[in-house]
């Protein structure tokens, strides 16, 4: 039993036919279904020295991929908490004139601790651990208990 040109002809179109799909396919399920990207595993930031960050005021910066709140209160005390507001992700930012954090998204607020005093914020803000080695200030994650 033979191989004709018809079945040939179906074979080699239907082939090129599934072929194309493919090609279609793949981009539109690698779109949708992102691979994932490890994670640099950081263990602590170098934020700058102490003379760089004047009292009462912030800055953000990135601790591997997640954005962290830097502040320094009037007195000189140092805080690091989450940037990532707890509600909807928005950037929470420091006032210095109240004294506290706030999430602009909603009218969230934060104690400087991270912990929600107002607004729609389910829950408070993830701490970071201050160290102060040779006048710089390095931002650490904490220790998981348990």
């Amino acid at each position: 039993m033979g191989l004709n040109r018809r079945t040939f002809l179906n074979t080699i179109l239907g082939g090129g036919f599934l072929g194309w799909l493919g090609s279609f396919f793949y981009p539109v399920l690698t779109f949708l279904v992102p691979p994932k990207i490890p994670e640099a595993n950081v263990q602590s930031v170098n934020a700058g020295a102490i003379a760089d960050i004047p009292p009462n005021s912030s800055k953000i910066l990135k601790f591997g991929r997640i954005p962290v709140l830097l502040i320094r209160t009037k007195t000189g005390k140092f805080s690091a908490v989450a940037a990532t507001c707890t509600h909807l992700d928005c950037t929470v930012q420091y006032r210095k004139d109240r004294q506290d954090i706030w999430c602009a998204c909603h009218n969230g607020t934060y104690n400087l601790a991270g912990r929600n005093i107002s607004g729609p914020p389910p829950k408070p803000l993830n701490q970071y651990v201050i160290n102060i080695v040779d006048k710089e200030v390095l931002i650490s994650k904490p220790k998981q208990v348990g």
